[in-house]
């Protein structure tokens, strides 16, 4: 992603959450209390590589599915909530499954996968009744506007009915386990998984008392309870002039010793800025008062808000060439500096001079800045940017292998050699379709066209910085050459 581009659309309205439901499935074993959690696969577009709990959207067919003593929107949900939890463990809220056999079962589930229509389908044939009475309501969380794709999900509790298996097979799924509670909050603690709140809140819960006990706490969350994908490491997405199709950038705040640190307050917007102040006094009425701000760079969209906070009283800390840029004083940060015992700066150049990383050598989280996105591309736009150096820094930062990457657009990736692996595959197989285009020689927006013929026109004009990006890396190369206006392949 990049700062906006003059002749780039303005940005998209929110994304319209879709109604959905996820089920809590619980057991008491000699040993405590346990949960069956999921771990979602990398590839989806929501929660990718997150653990959570068996769940998934609405379908249609939801409607048509009889649930014994509920109905409209009601049963529905509840249908739906069955449907997922089936699909995903193999676990059937029924009344009469004591007469199905294992083959029959796994030909069902097969079916609901293959289309939701099937669970109905497969209930009647098998004169199954679905047992509502199981299914104990456990909040509703509707997924904050920043993210591109949302939900307003009805979770559920459900207690694990005797004779019952959970199992997940290959899919959009991972893995999935029973875990105690104590024992998930101790993965997410040391950052070797991470929860969206919604499932933090409900393990949180859970760990205290199990349903009906829990119940009220789990319907109830704070009004202000803070995004915290890991211990330490909170998100406060604020509304930016960005690059499409993002319309936020996240505010990370880091817990530090004496305090925290806000890493690239980049709205210009009073609302926003209020909005971040509020949860930083949050932070501070339980004893972490905010005490510097980080920045990645000088692009407009990370550095909106850093004035404002710097005359609250915060110090600045950036790369001497941002500083410059951005004209704030600030305390240099520099390649290699141990930033409060724990996170290492990397200076990270191509798509700014000054770009810094920041990388928690505890965990293994990695602040990426602008490195990547897990919305779109990083645009490189000369003369600032460099796509040399971009992935000369791509690759360095995959050789340190991260757990974690925190983009500055989007949401976390959980693999971070997996996703800089991603970026590199996408800039090399790009410059090759440049060098095919090369072919026939042209001017940068002929060159544009061919190499992007799978981008929406409305975003060529940020194409095309990237492609010239790419261009004078081959020249550089002594691969391309530009006579006049047109751009030609090296023979």
């Amino acid at each position: 992603m990049s700062e906006w581009l003059a002749g780039l659309p303005p940005p998209p309205p929110p994304a319209e959450p879709r109604p959905a439901a996820a089920v809590i499935l619980w057991r008491e074993r000699p040993g405590g209390r346990e949960l069956f959690w999921v771990l979602r696969g990398e590839a989806l577009s929501f929660a990718g590589g997150f653990y959570a709990f068996p769940g998934g959207r609405l379908d249609p067919a939801d409607a048509s599915v009889p649930v014994p003593g509920l109905e409209g929107e009601t049963a529905a949900f509840a249908a739906c909530a069955c449907r997922e939890l089936f699909e995903e463990t193999g676990v059937l809220l029924a009344r009469g499954t004591g007469r199905l056999s294992r083959a029959e079962r796994d030909e069902g589930r097969r079916a609901a996968l293959a289309d939701h229509r099937g669970f109905g389908a497969f209930l009647s044939a098998k004169r199954l009744s679905l047992d509502a009475s199981r299914l104990e309501p456990a909040g509703r969380w509707v997924t904050p506007v920043s993210n591109p794709v949302r939900f307003d999900a009805r979770f559920f509790t459900a207690r694990m009915p005797e004779g019952e298996e959970a199992s997940v097979w290959p899919g959009e799924l991972s893995a999935g386990e029973f875990v105690s509670p104590s024992r998930a909050l101790e993965l997410w603690e040391r950052g070797d998984v991470l929860l969206h709140p919604s499932n933090w809140w409900s393990i949180h819960c859970l760990s205290r008392a199990a349903p009906p006990q829990a119940l009220e706490s789990l319907r109830n969350p704070p009004p202000d309870l803070r995004i915290e994908f890991q211990r330490g490491i909170w998100n406060e997405a604020l509304r930016t002039p960005t690059l499409p199709p993002a319309t936020h950038t996240n505010c990370w705040v880091l817990d530090l010793s004496d305090g925290t640190a806000v890493v690239d307050p980049g709205s210009p917007y009073p609302e926003e800025q209020e909005r971040l102040d509020r949860f930083l006094d949050g932070l501070a009425a339980e004893g972490r008062p905010p005490r510097e701000v980080w920045l990645t760079h000088h692009h407009a969209d990370h550095v909106g808000g850093a004035a404002r906070l710097s005359a609250r009283g915060l110090e600045v800390l950036a790369h001497p060439l941002t500083a410059t840029r951005v004209g704030l004083e600030a305390r240099p940060v520099r390649e290699g500096d141990l930033l409060h015992g724990r996170w290492r700066a990397l200076h990270t150049p191509g798509h700014a001079p000054g770009h810094l990383a920041f990388h928690d050598e505890r965990t293994g989280a990695l602040l990426a800045g602008d490195m990547v996105s897990t919305l779109s591309t990083i645009v490189i736009d000369p003369p600032l940017g460099d796509m040399a150096e971009y992935l000369r820094q791509l690759e360095r930062l995959r050789s340190l292998r991260p757990r974690t990457l925190f983009p500055a657009h989007g949401p976390p990736a959980p693999n971070g050699p997996g996703k800089l692996e991603e970026y590199i595959a996408h800039r090399r197989a790009r410059e090759e379709k440049v060098l095919r285009a090369l072919g026939s020689g042209g001017t940068l927006g002929e060159v544009t066209r061919l190499a992007y013929d799978d981008t929406p026109a409305a975003a060529l004009p940020a194409a095309e910085r990237s492609c010239l990006a790419s261009l004078q890396k081959l020249c550089a190369e002594g691969r391309a050459r530009l006579d006049g206006e047109r751009w030609s392949l090296v023979r």
